[in-house]
């Protein structure tokens, strides 16, 4: 199984390739499989590859999943 999650799209470094930022983790991508994208943009990424812009509002949503699910675990370690 595979999991990816939205990332921000920070920087444009080369033809067809991007820096992305999630919580402060930052990494390049492959822009080939989403040619749109453009600075600010939140992208699915998956294998180092853009594979899906997202809009903002749907970006926030899975980004708040992703937090309730960090929490979630982190209570259940504790307890």
């Amino acid at each position: 199984m595979c999991l990816a999650i939205p990332m921000k799209l920070v920087e444009i470094t080369g033809f067809g390739v991007g820096k992305v930022d999630a919580g402060g983790v930052k990494a390049d991508v492959s822009l080939a499989m989403a040619p749109d994208a453009k600075m600010g943009d939140y992208l699915i990424v998956h294998a180092g590859f853009a594979i899906e812009i997202l809009d903002h509002e749907e970006a926030m949503i899975r980004l708040d999943l992703f937090r309730e699910l960090a929490e979630a675990t982190a209570t259940e370690a504790i307890d």
